[in-house]
């Protein structure tokens, strides 16, 4: 599954990505932010599962995945300067987007005990220059020193389930999936969730919005 699922997201187009994460975003509740002109999008299980992208305005991203069961979770380790070089190799005003910035439910901080600086978790760090996909030189190093599968243990695989990458990206998709894992008491509630999921999906026919109610993106300092 991991080659499969990296070759299908490396294989979408980066404006679909966004889209999908825009969508999925919303279906989650989870609420857009601004950061560094960088637009953030997130997605979450409740349990500790994660996935984090940054769109920036010059047409790159940054892709965080986090599971707290796998072997790429530093939590209990608690290593600053481990979590640090991860990021190796991702263009630096990118790795500022997830440093020395205020903790979330998907974005926890490990702390460096020396300056205080912070960096987000992630058990996989993900980035594209505009046209291709890459995995982060300093998790992909790590994992294959510890010979790690890096799309499992980053949580890759899991976290990015939602977003179908090579398969149809659909209202009647997503619903499908959630009937799958039992979601829905009955035939009522999931009819009535694929309504509102179409509604989402038609707000975001032409990409994701970039304004709130306020005339602006909320921002994220």
């Amino acid at each position: 599954m991991s080659d499969d699922t990296w070759d299908a997201f490396r294989a979408t187009p980066l404006a679909e990505v966004r889209r999908r994460a825009a969508i999925v975003d919303e279906i989650v509740e989870v609420a857009p932010v601004t950061v560094d002109g960088a637009r953030r999008f997130g997605w979450n299980d409740g349990g500790g599962q994660s996935a984090v992208w940054y769109f920036t305005e010059d047409g790159r991203g940054l892709l965080l995945t986090f599971d707290h069961e796998a072997e790429l979770n530093l939590y209990a380790e608690g290593d600053y300067a481990l979590q640090r070089s991860f990021y190796d190799g991702v263009p630096e005003d990118l790795v500022r987007l997830a440093r020395n910035r205020p903790e979330n439910y998907e974005s926890l901080n490990l702390t460096d005990p020396q300056t205080k600086d912070t960096i987000h978790y992630a058990g996989g760090v993900f980035w594209c220059d505009g046209t291709e996909w890459r995995v982060a030189d300093g998790v992909a190093g790590y994992c294959r020193r510890k010979k790690l599968d890096l799309f499992n243990e980053s949580g890759f695989d899991y976290c990015l389930q939602d977003y179908r990458f090579g398969r149809d990206f659909t209202p009647e998709g997503v619903v499908e999936d959630r009937a799958e894992e039992g979601w829905y008491a009955d035939e009522r509630a999931q009819e009535a969730e694929l309504a509102a999921i179409r509604e989402i999906f038609a707000r975001h026919t032409d990409g994701p919005p970039e304004a709130d109610a306020s005339g602006g993106p909320p921002a994220l300092r």
